[in-house]
């Protein structure tokens, strides 16, 4: 575990219990304001104001890495990725190279540096992605989903307003998918990855399968999650699926089945891979960078759920 206390950075809070103890009992800092078109915030909606930092690796931060490419938003607000590997002690980290960028808005070596210039007593994890303000050097939000609400909407005058993934009328069934998806799928995998006792990976595995059976049945009658219309539950749901069984399968012990053993939700996560630009987003190079680096995941004694596989029927 890494992190901030009262702005100074700590890349081992396991290596001191009593640290650690000390982060676990502090009240944790976040960042939740928003962007306005209205005066309504200190943070009005302008071209070229904004910058993203964000890693490919993560399915949070790549969620707006996508709605800044599908909305037309990549002249608009700038954009550093971190590099895949955060294992090491300063956690994302910034530099121009095959699988990363400098921070194009301060040359920082790390965000841990974007935090702490944010609020210098920060304390917490230092998470991406981040919505940075370069006009008043703040950040706006650490939220992936309060950023992608962002992206869809205020920056229409300058990015494609004909796309929309919160549309007004869908808004009830959006928020009660996000109700299913977001918690037993697309937090599900972690549930049960950095499980501590196995009981409680039991109980996250088994929710998450229940989950996925139930929205590969929906998926069977219908192209998207609500109907017709692609909205912000698939683009959860896509972001977590992509990365199934390249890493969350074996890496995270979701184990039971793989994706490409749901017909129905595996032609769907390609369906949505072949719209236009999406693709260009996802780098499951990265995902495998990150996710097979020393991150520490889960208890090692949990052991993974048996796959769904009948070897007593006949061949």
């Amino acid at each position: 575990m890494k992190g901030l206390i009262n702005g100074t950075w700590h890349g081992d809070l396991e290596s001191d219990p009593g640290l650690l103890a000390r982060f676990q009992s502090l009240d944790k800092d976040t960042f939740r304001d928003r962007i306005s078109t209205d005066g309504g915030t200190d943070f009005a909606a302008e071209a070229n104001r904004y910058h993203l930092y964000v890693s490919y690796a993560c399915p949070w931060a790549n969620r707006t890495i996508l709605y800044r490419k599908l909305k037309g938003l990549e002249d608009v607000i700038s954009m550093s990725v971190a590099h895949p590997i955060w294992g090491g002690p300063d956690g994302w980290t910034f530099a121009d190279g095959e699988h990363g960028t400098r921070d194009h808005v301060a040359g920082r070596p790390a965000l841990q540096d974007v935090y702490a210039a944010a609020k210098p007593d920060f304390t917490g994890r230092v998470t991406v992605p981040v919505l940075w303000d370069k006009q008043t050097g703040r950040i706006v939000s650490n939220q992936s989903g309060d950023i992608i609400r962002m992206l869809d909407g205020p920056f229409d005058q300058w990015g494609d307003a004909s796309v929309r993934f919160y549309p007004d009328d869908l808004a009830a069934d959006i928020e009660a998918m996000n109700a299913v998806v977001v918690p037993k799928v697309c937090m599900g995998v972690y549930k049960a990855g950095f499980a501590s006792t196995q009981e409680n990976y039991d109980g996250a595995v088994g929710d998450l399968f229940e989950t996925l059976d139930e929205l590969d049945a929906r998926l069977a009658e219908q192209p998207y999650l609500l109907g017709g219309r692609v909205t912000e539950s698939d683009w959860h749901l896509f972001m977590t699926l992509v990365r199934f069984d390249a890493v969350y399968h074996s890496k995270l012990k979701c184990s039971k089945k793989r994706l490409i053993d749901y017909p129905h939700l595996s032609r769907y996560t390609r369906r949505l891979y072949g719209l236009p630009g999406v693709a260009a987003t996802v780098r499951l190079d990265h995902v495998k960078m990150h996710y097979f680096d020393d991150l520490g995941i889960g208890n090692p004694r949990v052991i993974p759920a048996d796959a769904a596989v009948d070897f007593r029927r006949a061949a």
